[in-house]
């Protein structure tokens, strides 16, 4: 199923296949994420999504029961 994912703030669209990887889907949308461990240990990549649930993009999938999702990526400086 393909979901329309919206990343914030700067509002850039891009079709995505639900269950595919957050991280993968935000470096095609030329989306940066900051990462540090890949394994979701480190927190560096938490993303929220539109329902406000927090996840580590490096180890979270698209969900699959919305046709769209929005999230916010934030930037820490310390990253």
């Amino acid at each position: 199923m393909t979901i329309k994912v919206n990343f914030l703030p700067d509002n850039i669209t891009v079709d995505a296949e639900s269950g595919e990887p957050i991280l993968a889907v935000a470096t095609r949308a030329g989306v940066e994420i900051a990462t540090g461990c890949l394994m979701g240990s480190c927190h560096a990549c938490e993303v929220e999504l539109d329902d406000e649930t927090t996840v580590c993009a490096c180890i979270s999938s698209i969900p699959s029961d919305r046709q769209e999702v929005t999230i916010t990526v934030y930037d820490d400086p310390e990253w």
